[in-house]
């Protein structure tokens, strides 16, 4: 495995990030702790996870894939070998945002981000997390695929605020580190002027969807990464699995994601399986598989701190993680780049 620093800070995370969302869903207990055994037999540290998983979201099972997790620590005892991320929901304010949580009270004020928080602690059984999200902007964003809304919010948090209440939990010691996800450049801007001017805790990562098909992150808030450390945590890298063109020709495997659930439609428009089609081949071309081409461009872009993939299978998550010893020569490289400029951002 290898590592790199997350922000700012002084955690070294695994390229590869074991992402959680399926279990309690498309996985039982007993798989999500296989997954958690065999991840960090292969070096994984950081295990990403949030109060609303599993996804799809439902009130029956919102926290599950958090009590999956604190049943191994409690079973293991190995707290201290892994880097522990978790995520508090946002406001509701589209209709794919889950409004059982809390009632749906879930603004990023102080009421609410304690209530998130100490109920995560309880189902993960640990006292801390080393990194806190907040999973979504407290604001309308042009976030989860969708355009700038342009609306006037009849309220919203003020990011000074929730800064203030994630510097109580850091300094309470219930929080090591603090991030941001599905944020956008103004947010992250935000974010770091009332650090640097408040002497408020700074972010050190953002986990926004990254891939072959959304690159979308290098447009505004990869110079962020550069210039300011703060880390990407990509998410998606293949695109809920697209881009291991198990889907191409409107294929439907038994099990897969978009076989189960019709609501995830983000990356199923023609145009990405235009684009799929053609990165299929190239990773063929290259003696690869479609799924090390993917993940290995992601691995190697230099803002990226940790590649989030996520498995329903051991099978699964072997592949992903074999991928970080997988270096894309340049001839794919370029390859790539020409076949982004036929079809750009296709998932945003």
């Amino acid at each position: 495995m290898k590592y790199r620093k997350l922000g700012r800070t002084d955690l070294d995370v695994s390229l590869i990030g074991l992402g959680t969302m399926t279990w309690g869903e498309q996985n039982s207990e007993a798989e999500a702790h296989e997954q958690l055994d065999y991840a960090l037999s292969r070096g994984i540290n950081l295990v990403d996870t949030a109060e609303m998983y599993p996804v799809p979201p439902k009130p029956e099972t919102q926290g599950r894939t958090e009590t999956y997790i604190g049943t191994w620590l409690a079973k293991t005892r190995r707290r201290h070998d892994i880097v522990l991320a978790s995520k508090a929901a946002g406001p509701v304010r589209d209709p794919k945002r889950p409004g059982h949580i809390r009632d749906g009270k879930t603004f990023l004020d102080r009421n609410n981000l304690t209530a998130a928080l100490d109920a995560s602690l309880k189902r993960l059984q640990t006292d801390y997390l080393d990194l806190y999200q907040l999973h979504w902007p407290d604001r309308s964003t042009a976030t989860f695929g969708r355009a700038y809304p342009w609306i006037d919010d009849d309220y919203t948090v003020p990011i000074q605020e929730t800064l203030e209440v994630l510097r109580d939990f850091v300094r309470a010691g219930k929080v090591r580190h603090i991030g941001v996800s599905n944020e956008t450049p103004w947010g992250v801007a935000q974010f770091l002027k009332h650090a640097e001017t408040q002497g408020l805790p700074r972010i050190a990562s953002i986990q926004n969807p990254y891939s072959l098909l959304n690159r979308t992150y290098e447009q505004g808030l990869a110079e962020f990464s550069h210039l300011e450390q703060v880390s990407l945590l990509a998410y998606s890298p293949l695109a809920m699995g697209v881009l291991s063109g198990k889907y191409l020709d409107g294929a439907r495997p038994e099990g897969a994601r978009l076989t189960l659930y019709t609501r995830f439609t983000r990356y199923s428009n023609a145009q990405s399986e235009a684009a799929t089609r053609e990165y299929v081949q190239l990773a063929r071309a290259h003696g690869l598989s479609p799924t090390h081409l993917a993940l290995a461009w992601v691995n190697q872009r230099p803002f990226v701190a940790s590649n989030l993939i996520g498995a329903t299978t051991l099978e699964q998550l072997r592949e992903d993680i074999d991928s970080v010893d997988v270096t894309l020569p340049q001839e794919a490289l370029d390859e790539i780049a020409r076949i982004h400029a036929r079809y750009p951002n296709p998932a945003p």
